[in-house]
């Protein structure tokens, strides 16, 4: 592997904790919370959530794309599908916040809805949240549809993502 392509990777996965990472995901997050449900948008709960969890996933995977020797293209469908999972991955959270006991998921039900969080299902009622999931997934898949069969690994865990128990 090339130092041009370990280089790519490292200025990648500081950018994706620094302040338009990680960090700048969790500080909106801890502004928004205990707001009115109407002060809180969807835009900025997207934001928080493609900057504090989908952006990790994205990393990881342009990572090991980068790292495989896929092309530019690639590389930027992989982060397409990451993004969109990750994104999914926290509307399922809430979701499973919402729906699962604290014996299922192993940390406390109910959370969210005790410290006036904004979630998704706050935002767009269970239903929408769970289309909302679906739609994010679908939207993965197809970012992948480039690959065939060779993307079933990936396919199969943004399915496991919006269908996990905990």
């Amino acid at each position: 592997v090339s130092n041009d392509l370990i280089l790519d990777v490292i200025i990648r996965l500081g950018k994706s904790v620094g302040p338009v990472g990680l960090a700048g995901g969790q500080v909106m997050d801890l502004e928004c919370e205990g707001k009115p449900v109407d002060e809180v948008t969807l835009d900025d709960l997207r934001w928080i959530h493609t900057h504090k969890t989908a952006t990790l996933l994205q990393v990881a995977v342009a990572s090991g794309a980068i790292l495989g020797g896929a092309t530019p293209e690639e590389v930027a469908a992989c982060e397409k599908y990451s993004l969109n999972i990750g994104l999914a991955f926290q509307v399922a959270d809430d979701i499973l916040d919402v729906t699962a006991s604290t014996e299922d998921l192993g940390k406390t039900a109910g959370k969210d809805e005790d410290t006036d969080k904004a979630t998704y299902p706050r935002l767009l009622g269970l239903e929408g949240a769970k289309a909302e999931a679906q739609r994010l997934t679908d939207e993965a898949k197809a970012c992948l549809a480039p690959f065939g069969e060779r993307a079933a690994p990936l396919n199969a865990l943004a399915d496991y993502i919006i269908n996990r128990k905990n």
